[in-house]
């Protein structure tokens, strides 16, 4: 019997999600990745220099490096990347489902990313997380940007310790963070109450932030998904945040007192 187009298609997702690897760059986010027992290690890549630099993380991680030379660097990364003498293949990361990081820590707070596709903004706003006590940063599998050297190097060694997830839909994911507890905002220059507003005596309660990508801001479906639709207070009537700082902004503004 002919196997149904879906389950086709299913299966070679599956695996073509099993061969994927990336590549990092960068002294920090090799080094990183390196001292990283939860990373998978494929291939290092790496100057004499760099090889110098990276001594302890190389032998902590037991692998042997490739030495190449500055002037014939041939890892496969875009040829305008600051790889600073240094690219390493790794799996991506595996930080499991929704319950087992957004459960059990008190006051949790969680950032939830619509369509917001620069691996740059991602790579901050994953530092700022991390920063700032988030339990999870989660993006969709389509429409956001997945784990890349571009977005390591930004996040500046966040992408080993904080949770990335990508789920399949985010008004689901909303809803399962609202069954679990949470209290979900959507930012929105429009709305009409600030974060602290909204937050008020409900500062004990689990926090999801919802954040837009610039421009477009939040779909109509998230929109109507979300508790409430806050603001950042400004100071004056004209201007507008990047995301990675609104992110940044969000989470300090919601944190329990």
């Amino acid at each position: 019997m002919k196997k149904p187009k879906w389950v086709v298609e299913k299966e070679q997702a599956r695996k073509a999600a099993a061969a994927e690897t990336v590549w990092l760059f960068g002294l920090h986010a090799v080094r990183d990745a390196l001292m990283n027992p939860k990373r998978q290690k494929l291939r290092l890549i790496v100057t004499r220099n760099a090889r110098d630099k990276l001594l302890e993380a190389i032998e902590f991680a037991e692998i042997v490096p490739e030495m190449v030379d500055p002037r014939k660097f041939t890892a496969p990364i875009d040829p305008g990347s600051v790889h600073q003498g240094a690219a390493l293949e790794v799996k991506p990361l595996e930080w499991g489902g929704l319950a087992e990081n957004c459960i059990g820590q008190e006051n949790p707070r969680v950032l939830l990313l619509d369509r917001v596709t620069d691996p740059h903004n991602v790579g901050a706003i994953l530092r700022s997380a991390e920063v700032l006590g988030a339990s999870a940063v989660i993006g969709t599998r389509h429409h956001s940007a997945p784990e890349t050297g571009a977005l390591a190097k930004t996040a500046s060694g966040a992408l080993e310790r904080q949770p990335y997830l990508r789920v399949r839909n985010l008004a689901d994911t909303i809803i399962e963070l609202q069954n679990m507890g949470y209290l979900v905002l959507g930012l929105d220059g429009e709305a009409e109450q600030t974060i602290e507003a909204t937050l008020g005596d409900k500062r004990d309660r689990p926090v999801a932030l919802v954040l837009g990508a610039e421009g477009p801001g939040l779909r109509q479906k998230t929109k109507e998904t979300v508790d409430h639709l806050v603001k950042i207070d400004a100071a004056g009537g004209f201007g507008s945040l990047n995301v990675s700082n609104a992110a940044a902004i969000a989470l300090y503004a919601s944190k329990p007192r």
